[in-house]
């Protein structure tokens, strides 16, 4: 069962897909050392990007609970779980992945899908 709006988590997609279809987005495959944080760093470089900001928002105004079922639902979405292993990939996301969940998320190149993968995996889809 999901904590999270379908019309929040459509948006956040929305704004996920706007943000990486810009040609200036380079998300590196691997951090240059062992101690960059570069998922980070995401955030960071495109703090002035109106998509970033208004996910960034989004996310910033749900609880712990619904952040760690945001990066949980990519999990699902990506096939690093499967769905009758729903509240383990939330129980995992809650710490970390929840409180840096938009910089983790955005680390993601294809995230948008991930997350619309999750959806359909819950029975749900942002079509109308």
């Amino acid at each position: 069962m999901l904590h999270l709006k379908l019309e929040i988590l459509c948006y956040i997609i929305d704004k996920a897909r706007e943000f990486q279809a810009k040609e200036e987005v380079v998300i590196p495959d691997t951090p240059s050392s062992p101690t960059e944080d570069w998922a980070l760093q995401i955030l960071a470089d495109h703090s002035e990007d109106y998509s970033v900001r208004e996910m960034t928002q989004a996310i910033g105004e749900m609880s712990e609970r619904q952040r760690a079922e945001l990066v949980a639902l990519m999990w699902l979405g990506r096939g690093d779980y499967a769905i009758e292993e729903w509240e383990t990939a939330v129980d995992d996301a809650i710490g970390d992945y929840s409180l840096n969940a938009p910089a983790y998320l955005l680390s993601h190149p294809m995230v948008a899908d991930d997350l619309e993968e999750g959806l359909i995996a819950h029975g749900y889809s942002c079509e109308s």
